[in-house]
This record gives C-alpha cells, sequence and structure tokens, in this order.
C-alpha cells in the first residue's frame, strides 16, 4: 500500500470521536496533527494518540505533515477551512454540508481544481450496506422502473441532546442542511441526479432551549427554517417529495421509500450504515427482507476519507466534492424556491458514484482498523 496517507484534523467537536475511533490505526492514514480553536482540545486529543501533533489551525493547514485536511468544524467555518487547506496545496475532505453558501462551495471547487488537488466531502452513509443494497435492488430491477419516491425526517430537534447546538439553528443550519445531505445522497444513488425542485418552508418557533450538558435550560435564538418540505425531479423522470423538520415528534413512514412499476422498496435510515432493505413486489402479500448484497459492511464514519485516500487513478472517490456541490445547490435551491414562491432548475449535476460491491469489513478496516 505503500506510505500511509498523512491527514490533519481540523475541529475536535462531537463528531470527531466517530472519525478517529475509525481512522486511528488504519493502514491507509495516519493522523499527524489535530487543531481546534479550543486549544486545550487539541492538547488532550493529542496527549491520547501517540505520534499526533496538536496546532493551531493555520499552522496545521501549512504543516508540511498533511497530505489532507479532514475539516470537521462547524457548517459557518466550512469554506475557510477548505479554501485555506486548497490554498498550502493540500487535499480536503469535510463534514456536510461542503460549505454553508452554495457560492462559497463553488469556490472552493475551483480553487481545487486550480490547485490540483482533490476535495471529498460527508456523507458517507450512503456507502453502507443499507443504501448500497437498495441500490443494487434499483439496479437489477427489482421494482421495474422507478416512478417515484419519499424521503421523511421528523425529530423534535438537537438542542434536546447535544450540548452546544446553537450551530444547528443558524446559518449553514436548519433540518435540511443538516440532515437533508444524507437523504439526497441517498436519493442520488437510487435515482441519479436533481434537475428542478420546488420548495415550502416554515418555523414552529423563534427560540429553543438547550437540553443537556453545561448549558442545560439556556435559550438560543432560531435563525433559519426548521422544517422544510419540497418536490424533487430527478433527470430521469422521478419525482421524490422530500420532508425534513425539527418541528415534530416522531414519525411512522419508513426514511425512504421507492416506489416502482413492479414493486416498492423500503430504504432504511440513510444516517446509519446499515438497515433492512424491504420489498413489497406486485401481486405479492407482504414485504420481504433483501439479503446485503453490497456496501461497506459494517460501516462507520471515517469509510469515505478511507475510500476518498485510496481511490487512485482508475475511479474518483465515492464521497467527491461535486456529489457535495449538487446535493447543496439541491437544498439551497429548495429554500430558495420556498423564498420565491415557484418552480427552480439546477445549474450542477452528479453522476451516481460507482457503486461499492459488498466489502467485508476486515477488508475496508484493514489490518490495523479497530
Amino acid at each position: 500500500m505503500g506510505d500511509a496517507h498523512r491527514v490533519g484534523v481540523v475541529g475536535l467537536g462531537v463528531i470527531s470521536r466517530a472519525y478517529l475511533d475509525t481512522l486511528v490505526g488504519h493502514p491507509a492514514v495516519r493522523i499527524t496533527a489535530v487543531a481546534d480553536l479550543d486549544a486545550s482540545r487539541s492538547a488532550a486529543v493529542a496527549a491520547e494518540l501517540s505520534g499526533v501533533e496538536a496546532m493551531g489551525v493555520e499552522e496545521l493547514l501549512s504543516s508540511p505533515d498533511v497530505d489532507t485536511v479532514l475539516n470537521l468544524t462547524v457548517p459557518a467555518a466550512h469554506a475557510e477551512i477548505a479554501l485555506g487547506a486548497i490554498g498550502h496545496g493540500k487535499n480536503v475532505y469535510g463534514e456536510k454540508p461542503l460549505t454553508a453558501e452554495l457560492g462559497d462551495a463553488r469556490a472552493v471547487l475551483e480553487a481545487a481544481a486550480k490547485a490540483g488537488v482533490t476535495v471529498g466531502c460527508a456523507p458517507d452513509t450512503v456507502l453502507g450496506t443499507g443504501i448500497q443494497t437498495a441500490r443494487a435492488a434499483v439496479a437489477a430491477g427489482s421494482i421495474g422502473r422507478p416512478q417515484f419516491a419519499s424521503a421523511v425526517m421528523v425529530t423534535p430537534g438537537h438542542e434536546r441532546w447535544h450540548p452546544h447546538p446553537d450551530f444547528y439553528y443558524t446559518a449553514g443550519g436548519g433540518p435540511l442542511l443538516d440532515m437533508g445531505p444524507y437523504y439526497l445522497a441517498s436519493l442520488i444513488h437510487l435515482l441519479g441526479p436533481v434537475r428542478a425542485v420546488t420548495g415550502a418552508a416554515g418555523r414552529l418557533r423563534d427560540e429553543r432551549v438547550i437540553g443537556s450538558g453545561p448549558r442545560a435550560g439556556e435559550r438560543i435564538p432560531v435563525e433559519v427554517d426548521t422544517h422544510v418540505s419540497g418536490m424533487l425531479e430527478h433527470v430521469g423522470g422521478t419525482l421524490t417529495t422530500l420532508t425534513t423538520s425539527f418541528d415534530g415528534v416522531a414519525t411512522t413512514a419508513t426514511p425512504i421509500e421507492v416506489h416502482g412499476e413492479t414493486g416498492t422498496l423500503a430504504v432504511p435510515d440513510p444516517n446509519r450504515f446499515d438497515g433492512e432493505v424491504r420489498l413489497f413486489a406486485l401481486g405479492d402479500t407482504q414485504w420481504r427482507r433483501q439479503p446485503v448484497s453490497a456496501g461497506y459492511v459494517d460501516g462507520a464514519r471515517g469509510v469515505g476519507l478511507l475510500d476518498f485516500v485510496t481511490a487512485g487513478p482508475r475511479r474518483a472517490p465515492r464521497a467527491s466534492g461535486e456529489l457535495a456541490l449538487h446535493v447543496l445547490e439541491t437544498m439551497t435551491a429548495l429554500l430558495r424556491s420556498a423564498r420565491e414562491g415557484r418552480r427552480i432548475e439546477l445549474t450542477t449535476s452528479a453522476r451516481p458514484p460507482v457503486s461499492v460491491p459488498l466489502t467485508p469489513a476486515g477488508e475496508w478496516r484493514g489490518a490495523g482498523g479497530r
């Protein structure tokens, strides 16, 4: 495999632990540096991990010991960190969304192209066995020609469990920009890119109460819409109805359903790597569970970065910047459509990435994975 790819991590919040659990010890990568605005965080992580140096953010972005910057900052900082890394000749792999604003996302990809570096972006949950098995079923014709789909995400809001939920309710946050990437990336894998959207949006209240941690009971302002619904027109003609909400309590809706001429496919939670894929065929009398047939088995956050750094010249990274840009434009167009009250045609597109063959956990985790 050669020398391990050197990764520097910027942003050591809640999600960073999931990435480190996947990446530390993997033979394909080596975490060389960590940085956070809170220097005590980076010092603590560096002390925990052998051979990792705590740095300032700018020091990490310019470090000769970093090949790829893993950008785990809040959405409002995604563009600044990505452009800083690219300016120093680094590849960037970031948490979703690619950036908080569409113009910034375009600037990031344009800068990367000029610098000859690569951009990747979560979500990588779509590379697990749940979505990939569903994709294989659609591709095999299990439901015939897809006609329409539905995607539903309902939750009372992240402030109930996150100790510092402010960014979920500021620019770059909200249920669509936060959770929408899981659903939209999955829908693109299943049904192809989106050509146009129509949206509607609103918010239930103007403030939220933190429910856990040292700030429990504190009220925070809500600056974005917290319920977004819309219609997606896919290039192939399939229509998807999408609902994302921080204003509900629960739902019995299947996260994603794809309806075809000869069957309906129930697709598991796209925020997970696994889950049961079920088929109800025309003329049948019950749902039938589909055997796992594709995807990274026992996937975990960070598998997209491993896919990114090991892609090589024969294929593009599956969690690519181009796909993330198309997802972001789809989301921002839905919000714009809601504001302007009209249908909006998209200017970007993205081919579904190469599907993931069934890959046992031992193969993608590597001999040193944990």
